[in-house]
């Protein structure tokens, strides 16, 4: 799988081992291709995909929006438990071995995620467990197939989340639902995960990736420096206190209105025109 598509654009693209990955109107979409497997992180190249793909759309001007999803019937099965079983692969060697081997392999996936400057969607296409269910938490956004169920299912296998998705999850629910989730491996299908605000939507299969897509324009049709502006600004203000957010807030408005996409904008709306943002 050579990462290329038809749609893609005279942008180059990253090359990729077992995903696929397209770029068209500022929207690059992200698909795992391991379906054998259940798009499972641990024995594939899918961890390293998704980590060169987030650096590459984090340094790339043409790429406003990314979309993760999964191909086949799974978004991503987390780790594979044949391995596990095993104790190959990511699960074998001493405890220093294994730890050193998440800190260098998994773990480069929370922290290339929580850096991203450009918004990332989600397309729940269907089961998100374990370090899949984590993946999802990672993104800004999700968007729910009515297939998909959604689980937190460490525990399930006498293990703790070695990805970080403690850390994410509880600042996506808060504290007592992602406690809930984590200390029972409960797992929840799509109408539970929209009630408790896990899903932003849920949609039919067939209009998951139209729908992902529709909502991705939106946000590739503003201005692209505003847009990672106001993206890096929200991740800050998850970590900063008042008085320091605010001084960082006038420091990116100054920014922006400096911005040729800014005055733009505001010639468009007096002129009742559609405006044109050349991201400059």
């Amino acid at each position: 799988m050579d990462g290329t598509s038809a749609k893609q654009t005279t942008t180059a693209l990253p090359a990729l081992k077992e995903s696929s990955l397209e770029l068209a109107n500022r929207v690059a979409v992200l698909t795992l291709q391991r379906n054998d497997v259940r798009n499972a992180l641990t024995g594939t190249e899918l961890v390293d995909d998704i980590v060169r793909t987030v650096r590459w759309a984090n340094g790339e001007p043409s790429v406003s929006v990314l979309i993760l999803t999964g191909d086949g019937s799974a978004f991503c099965s987390g780790g594979n438990v044949k391995q596990m079983q095993a104790r190959s692969d990511s699960f074998s060697g001493s405890p220093l071995e294994i730890q050193d081997q998440y800190r260098r392999g998994i773990q480069q996936l929370p922290l290339v995620m929580h850096a991203a400057e450009l918004p990332i969607i989600a397309a729940v296409n269907g089961p998100a467990v374990g370090a899949g269910f984590d993946l999802a938490c990672m993104c800004d956004l999700r968007i729910g197939s009515s297939r998909a169920q959604m689980g937190e299912t460490f525990i399930n296998l006498g293990i703790t989340p070695g990805d970080g998705g403690a850390w994410f999850m509880q600042r996506l629910l808060g504290y007592q639902r992602a406690a809930e989730l984590t200390l029972t491996g409960r797992v929840i299908k799509a109408d539970e995960a929209l009630r408790i605000g896990l899903f932003l939507e849920v949609v039919e299969p067939e209009e998951l990736m139209p729908r992902a897509r529709e909502l991705a324009a939106l946000m590739a049709a503003k201005p692209p420096q505003a847009l990672r502006l106001t993206k890096r600004m929200m991740k800050l203000a998850q970590r900063s206190e008042l008085p320091d957010f605010l001084d960082l807030c006038a420091t990116f408005q100054a920014m922006a209105h400096h911005t040729e996409d800014h005055h733009e904008a505001v010639d468009a709306f007096l002129e009742k025109r559609t405006p044109v943002y050349k991201g400059k």
